[in-house]
């Protein structure tokens, strides 16, 4: 006899939600995925930096020029603002080194790079904040120098826009957004018309260059260093050269190659080089670097 008042328990109802035991996960059991798919293309497209504008590799969080850290850094136009402009160091080849807001140091080993014998490891820092550009010395070797005086090691000396800073000999200027080498803001013209020079600028031609892969690289007197990576003073983006892969030395006793321990190595005319071995290079010698020829070519003195 049913109670009408009991609740019956319907085993078979279509109706009625089903509960049954959780599912086991087994952590030795491989959860297979879905395959990608072969036809189609990933894009990968560099990141170009907001501040200096240098396209990075794909992936990277900070600028390999000025170190802007991307993924704290707004874009170009956010809010309609304009890119923010640092200032930079300008050497004498005419390369720029952004100075980044916060203390930067300069050396062979700094976060400004210079390959150079005369300056040390870390040979001094720069420091961008309150409006102000502030060098130190740390202890260098051959001095720092602000305008021709001495900068004593641990001494802090604000310099401006057209100042020149020299690291053992190595003449930096210093380049501020807005204003000219001179120190003054740079004056916008009066009239509409486009103002004509007297004389086209000269051009000054490098005392030597590394030529091939119909590529024309321009050397500078002194240490240039070259590699794959963007801060080399030559620039030879390939996989088989190394980061800092070696430096071409141009003196008045003649051109000389190093390299500096890179992975895949140097060949000079089908020689391999030892590494950090000096080599004298001539204008006649084949220098290979993975798949990539080069040869040295020496412009004539003006």
């Amino acid at each position: 006899m049913n109670d009408p008042n009991q609740t019956q328990v319907l085993s078979n109802d279509p109706n009625r939600t089903q509960l049954g035991t959780a599912p086991s996960l087994d952590p030795n059991k491989t959860v297979m995925g879905t395959a990608p798919s072969l036809n189609a293309t990933a894009t990968i497209k560099p990141t170009q930096c907001p501040v200096c504008k240098t396209f990075n590799p794909p992936g990277v969080m900070f600028c390999i020029e000025c170190g802007l850290i991307f993924d704290k850094a707004l874009p170009a136009d956010a809010f309609g603002a304009p890119a923010v402009q640092l200032p930079v160091l300008v050497d004498s080849s005419g390369r720029e080194h952004p100075l980044r807001p916060g203390t930067s140091s300069i050396g062979r080993e700094g976060d400004i790079q210079i390959v150079e014998s005369r300056i040390s490891r870390r040979h001094a820092q720069v420091t961008n904040a309150n409006d102000q550009i502030v060098v130190e010395d740390l202890g260098s070797t051959n001095g720092t120098k602000v305008n021709g005086q001495p900068v004593n090691a641990g001494e802090k000396r604000v310099v401006k826009g057209g100042d020149t800073i020299s690291l053992g000999g190595v003449e930096l200027k210093l380049s501020m957004p807005g204003v000219g080498s001179g120190g003054n803001t740079t004056q916008a013209f009066a009239s509409n018309k486009t103002a004509a020079m007297a004389a086209a600028p000269a051009v000054e031609a490098p005392p030597a260059q590394l030529v091939g892969e119909g590529k024309e690289l321009p050397l500078r007197n002194g240490v240039n260093s070259f590699g794959r990576k963007a801060d080399n003073d030559v620039c030879v983006p390939d996989p088989y050269i190394s980061g800092r892969h070696g430096q071409i030395e141009v003196t008045d006793q003649g051109i000389f190659f190093t390299d500096l321990g890179s992975t895949n190595g140097t060949m000079l005319n089908d020689a391999k080089l030892a590494p950090n071995m000096r080599t004298l290079v001539t204008p006649q010698d084949v220098i290979r670097l993975g798949s990539m020829e080069f040869q040295i070519r020496v412009n004539p003195k003006s």
